[in-house]
């Protein structure tokens, strides 16, 4: 090869690498996505979990909402208000009120209160309960089968299967909502943070079969009705119902409650 061949060889890769760059730069200018300032702020703002609390698929999704004007500051269950005021100082508008939620299970039905019709000896996982006659080994088809399904959900930690039933760290909580889908007896809710008690029972059977499965089943006598002060309190479905904006956390249900299925917490 001559010294014409290596020269022009080089020539030709030297050309092609200006065309090269000439048409990425090109490129990158013509589709380049503008970014949205106040969206990086809001953004950086968020606590960065993607836990989907908040309704959106992770934390830009809820930035680029917030930046639109299609979700409000204060919509992150995660960064709560000390977020929703850094998000409304970047917007330029009021961080607004939201009340703290926490989760809560509701069923006491440990290992020593609740009754068992056989014991199961399979895959720990409360979702493929459906398959297993009865729904599970626990004489009541609404209790919580602790399996761990909402343990293994949790981003936080913030749940533990405690004697067969899953017990919520209130203080550990921060209401991203994993644990409600993941229950398939739905058990879990979110009540607010401010509320003193609520009714440790899902069960929708009648009295007497509730006292045969559990000996902390609520059976819906409406004691707990009929001396709340506040008119809190009121059965359906054969158990009963807190309206924690109505409760003023006397605690009169509690205690009046013979079946001591009235949580405080």
């Amino acid at each position: 090869m001559n010294m014409m061949n290596i020269l022009a060889a080089t020539a030709v890769v030297g050309a092609v690498g200006v065309f090269v760059g000439l048409f990425l730069g090109a490129a990158g200018i013509l589709f380049q996505v503008k970014t949205n300032k106040k969206e990086e702020a809001v953004l950086a703002a968020l606590p960065g979990n993607n836990c989907g609390g908040c309704g959106y698929a992770g934390c830009s999704g809820l930035a680029a909402a917030i930046a639109k004007g299609e979700a409000p500051v204060n919509a992150c269950p995660v960064g709560g208000a000390a977020a929703g005021a850094k998000i409304a100082a970047i917007m330029g508008v009021e961080a607004g009120s939201a009340e703290k939620m926490v989760a809560y299970v509701a069923c006491t039905g440990d290992c020593r209160k609740a009754k068992q019709d056989y014991d199961y000896c399979g895959q720990e996982d409360c979702r493929i309960m459906s398959f297993v006659p009865g729904g599970g080994p626990k004489t009541c088809s609404a209790g919580c089968l602790g399996f761990g399904s909402c343990v293994k959900a949790c981003p936080f930690d913030a749940i533990h299967v405690v004697n067969g039933v899953a017990v919520v760290d209130k203080e550990a909580c921060k209401a991203c909502g994993k644990c409600v889908e993941a229950c398939p007896k739905h058990l879990i809710s979110l009540i607010p943070y401010r509320a003193k008690y609520a009714v440790a029972c899902s069960s929708a059977d009648k009295g007497p079969v509730t006292m045969k499965a559990c000996q902390a089943g609520c059976i819906g006598c409406g004691l707990c009705v009929k001396n709340c002060p506040s008119q809190a309190v009121t059965v359906k479905d054969f158990h009963a119902v807190i309206d924690q904006e109505k409760c003023t956390g006397c605690g009169a249900c509690r205690d009046k409650c013979p079946r001591k299925c009235i949580d405080a917490v």
